[in-house]
């Protein structure tokens, strides 16, 4: 059955199996993500349209931010739902939403896909059962509990349905001096928040690693597998530091207000200039897709 609206969709219900410290993270830095972040490559869509052997009905983003990997169906589904608890992330997908609905009105007769933004958790969905072709989580799987996520994914779900996580591999390929730096830099993050944040009030990130374990043990699907592919975006080195200032971590320190951390992204940015020189470059973004068919 329907999920009471009303409770999914209360701004300040927050349903067993998810933190308030997860959803947190993400308040303030809406415009900073969308403009560095990338957007889902259409190799998500012909993928896992290939899998269900037609064009989906319905295709719901669980944890879809500022709308980047929603948008990518736009045009391929009738209908795409992004389902988002952060305000300001989901804010930010709704202006690009309206931006889009006027430009289809001004060009008299183009026809825009039905898109939604709503407010929710992935393991209470205001959704019937069995009325999704495809659920899709990029980038925000190891923010949710994953039990009862995929048990809300199987009622929601069609038979022979599609749930597909995916991720990029961060940072995107380049030099490995770059890279090492970018990892000292997060880790740097990470450690400033351990000691300045109390544990209850920290957000919690699983195990990417595990995501294909999880929807194997769920026994909610009937195949499984992952699947490695790359796309190639053009960058330049105001982009690569912008992705790496994107990073949650990143941002929960800004909060903080620690001033040490404006000194490091530019010694950050100093090395990625060196790189660049100014040139704007290839480079390849690595994904891993776990998916599973119900």
């Amino acid at each position: 059955m329907t999920k009471d609206m009303t409770e999914v969709w209360s701004k300040d219900f927050v349903p067993e199996g998810n933190r308030a410290s997860n959803v947190d993270r993400f308040t303030g830095f809406e415009d900073t993500y969308d403009q560095h972040r990338p957007e889902a490559p259409q190799e998500v869509v012909a993928l896992l349209t290939g899998y269900l052997e037609r064009k989906p009905s319905l295709v719901v983003d669980l944890g879809c931010g500022t709308g980047l990997s929603s948008f990518a169906w736009k045009d391929a589904a009738d209908q795409i739902i992004g389902v988002e608890p952060n305000d300001d992330m989901r804010g930010k997908a709704m202006a690009k939403l309206q931006s889009l609905q006027e430009e289809a009105d001004d060009s008299h007769g183009a026809q825009l896909a039905d898109i939604r933004f709503v407010s929710g958790y992935s393991n209470q969905l205001a959704l019937p059962d069995q009325s999704v072709d495809i659920i899709t989580c990029s980038q925000s799987f190891h923010w949710m509990d994953p039990a009862s996520t995929l048990k809300e994914v199987s009622r929601v779900l069609r038979e022979e349905g599609i749930f597909a996580v995916y991720d990029c591999d961060w940072p995107p390929s380049l030099t490995w001096k770059v890279e090492q730096s970018y990892h000292e830099l997060i880790e740097w993050a990470e450690a400033t928040i351990d000691r300045n944040v109390e544990a209850q009030e920290k957000a919690y990130k699983g195990n990417k690693n595990e995501h294909l374990k999880h929807i194997r043990e769920s026994g909610v699907f009937r195949f499984s597998k992952e699947i490695v592919f790359h796309h190639i975006e053009p960058f330049t080195a105001e982009r690569y530091t912008g992705l790496a200032v994107s990073q949650g971590g990143i941002q929960t320190v800004f909060k903080l207000k620690q001033t040490e951390l404006n000194d490091k992204i530019a010694q950050f940015h100093a090395l990625v200039e060196e790189h660049f020189q100014g040139r704007t470059l290839p480079v390849m973004l690595s994904y891993r897709m776990r998916l599973g068919i119900k």
